[in-house]
């Protein structure tokens, strides 16, 4: 069952902003989560992007944070059907974290602590289309959002943006993560409303 923050107070009025189908607008950030909250310490945290190969690489807190970061300034989109503009991360950019990493995969299975999973083609890894981010605001991502690091796909539902990221299994086939396998939409394009299988 899906858990939902104190803090969210529900819709506010149209700001005119661009919102795709079926979204409203809000300017809390709802916590929504499938279950508790990892509660994982930096000095714990770890990364991997492992290939179809075999082939590991590995980031700990302190190499993931000495790699040059980006600020992206991103608007998020909720299957849940809310939306917020706007929104500031820094993090360190998939491009980056894949430029070493030899493949001819065509998928990536991302994997979270506390057992998420969620599926996206690698090419919506690539071309300045997501990160690792591990600041939001201006200050270190909260557990309840994600933090220590998650994942940042901020051009698909926020589902695909897995909180808690550890790694990324790089697969020739298209596996379905969590939410896919109980009847989300594969890919989840808000624009082109792929809330659900079949949308």
């Amino acid at each position: 069952m899906a858990v939902i923050s104190r803090g969210f107070h529900g819709r506010r009025p149209d700001s005119g902003r661009k919102l795709p189908p079926g979204q409203y607008e809000t300017f809390d950030f709802p916590v929504l989560s499938a279950g508790p909250t990892p509660r994982v310490r930096r000095e714990d945290w770890e990364f991997t992007i492992t290939s179809e190969t075999g082939e590991r690489h590995a980031w700990d807190w302190a190499r993931l944070t000495a790699l040059p970061t980006q600020t992206p300034t991103v608007d998020l989109h909720c299957v849940t059907k809310w939306s917020k503009f706007g929104t500031t991360w820094e993090g360190v950019s998939l491009d980056l974290l894949l430029a070493d990493v030899e493949t001819a995969a065509g998928f990536a299975l991302v994997f979270s602590y506390g057992g998420y999973t969620t599926n996206l083609p690698l090419e919506d890894l690539l071309d300045g289309k997501a990160w690792i981010v591990h600041t939001y605001d201006g200050a270190p991502l909260a557990p309840e959002h994600g933090g220590p690091v998650r994942l940042l796909v901020p051009h698909l539902y926020l589902w695909k943006s897995a909180k808690w990221v550890h790694g990324i299994q790089l697969t020739e086939e298209d596996d379905p993560g969590f939410w896919e396998s109980a009847g989300y939409h594969d890919y989840g394009d808000p624009w082109r409303e792929q809330r659900y299988r079949g949308d």
